[in-house]
């Protein structure tokens, strides 16, 4: 994940905790000043309406609204090449950190059902 990302990582959490001190308040000003304005200006945009600016990708489904991403966009942020924004939600994407897969267990195998045997049919004189 580039700088610019990770920076706007910063300030949602920030912004969207729920204390706040000093410290805080001047951390948020830092962070908005390393953070293009145009950039800036889409976030607080969003965050005005009481959504969230920044929105995970996890198996290619954004976070935010729930929708597919396309394959063009994930391959975007995974060659970390722009930023890219969600088509539906309009929020600025970035990919989650992979949690490490569980190991595979084999589960033994189910027995076969076993057949019943078929009656012979025997007719009524």
């Amino acid at each position: 994940m580039n700088e610019l990302m990770q920076n706007l990582l910063k300030l949602q959490s920030l912004e969207f905790s729920p204390t706040q001190d000093d410290s805080t308040a001047a951390l948020i000003a830092e962070l908005r000043d390393k953070i293009p304005p145009q950039i800036v200006g889409h976030y607080d945009r969003l965050r005005v309406r009481g959504k969230k600016g920044l929105a995970a990708v996890q198996n290619q489904v954004c976070t935010g609204c729930h929708m597919r991403l396309p394959l063009a966009v994930i391959m975007t942020l995974k060659h970390d090449q722009d930023i890219q924004l969600c088509d539906s939600c309009g929020r600025y994407l970035y990919l989650a950190p992979e949690a490490p897969a569980a190991p595979i267990t084999e589960t033994p195998a189910a027995k076969p059902a076993r057949k019943s045997a078929r009656r012979k049919k025997v007719a009524k004189p």
